[in-house]
């Protein structure tokens, strides 16, 4: 009688194991797929301030980087910015959509985001038993850049104070540290040609270094699901989209406000050759493993006009080689 009982048990245990299993299998055909592919993974928004939802995405991390993948980690900043130029009594302004950046606010920045938040997440990803090398100001600045010139409606120059754009990155140091099994964390603020150091917006200094590697994925990691026809409503999530149907959304205000500069980043991306663009958030727990390593993703997915047709028999492609 009690061996019956024993022996239930263990079918229901085996079973659960079985289950984990083909899970495992399941994601076989996306792990061979994307060994030895370079995935830009960019932090931002409130996913930093959620300390559970960032240790997940580390994890995370560091699980993808153990499988044979190559990341790289660009941040913001954003929430702890805002925070500490309120404790220091400064108000911030924002002109289209980016941050005013006055000698005093550039120090916070200097000091919050690419000090303080760039070595912090690096000594995480290491906790977790990753490798990450943080590269700073006061280690080894990877990006370089200029200040950034926008008109306003009448044609006239913005002033954005010391608001850069990435015109250059150090690829020999990234690949290197890539190659060698780490994970380089990079916070969104560039050196310009005579030293001076500039706020860089978090979206386009990880659509650059997405470019400037060739990546084959750029990962946007947000507190928003992704893009939704119905900001209201996140059930209306678009899980694909091609540029040209981003840009009709952009064109009938479905895509507005802070959503804009991030998709049309996205965009410039995939014309400078990366192949696919997820927006995900961040927020929910292990999106980043769901989103690379199961058939359905949980994001929504930028792809160019040319691949849309072969990015999805490229899903069904690693779908029967994981079968």
């Amino acid at each position: 009688m009690s061996t019956n009982g024993s022996h239930d048990h263990h079918s229901a245990a085996a079973h659960e194991a079985i289950e984990k299993a083909d899970i495992l299998i399941e994601a076989l055909g996306w792990i061979r797929r994307f060994r030895d592919t370079t995935t830009v993974i960019k932090l931002g928004g409130s996913v930093l301030e959620h300390e559970d939802a960032l240790r997940h995405l580390l994890v995370d991390i560091v699980f993808m980087s153990t499988l044979g993948m190559r990341i790289v980690v660009v941040h913001g900043g954003g929430k702890a910015i805002s925070r500490a130029m309120d404790a220091a009594g400064i108000v911030p302004r924002f002109v289209q959509g980016r941050r005013y950046t006055d000698p005093a606010t550039l120090e916070i920045v200097e000091k919050v985001l690419a000090t303080e938040l760039n070595e912090e997440l690096a000594t995480k990803i290491e906790d977790y038993g990753g490798r990450a090398p943080p590269l700073n100001f006061r280690t080894t600045p990877v990006l370089f850049g200029e200040r950034i010139e926008l008109k306003d409606e009448t044609g006239q120059p913005l002033d954005l104070g010391a608001v850069g754009q990435v015109t250059r990155i150090d690829r020999v140091t990234i690949d290197n540290l890539m190659y060698s099994g780490q994970v380089p964390v990079i916070p969104s603020m560039a050196l310009s040609a005579d030293g001076e150091k500039l706020n860089v917006n978090a979206d386009t200094a990880a659509t650059a270094v997405a470019a400037a590697l060739s990546a084959e994925k750029l990962v946007v990691l947000s507190d928003i699901p992704g893009v939704l026809r119905d900001i209201k409503d996140p059930s209306s999530l678009i899980h694909s989209l091609s540029a040209s149907e981003a840009r009709s959304l952009i064109a009938d205000g479905t895509i507005a406000s802070g959503m804009i500069p991030k998709i049309e980043g996205c965009l410039e991306t995939l014309e400078q050759g990366v192949k696919k663009i997820h927006i995900i958030d961040g927020r929910l727990r292990h999106s980043l493993l769901l989103e690379i390593y199961t058939t359905s993703g949980v994001g929504t997915e930028l792809v160019r006009d040319d691949s849309v047709s072969s990015a999805a028999a490229s899903r069904q492609a690693a779908v029967s080689s994981g079968a």
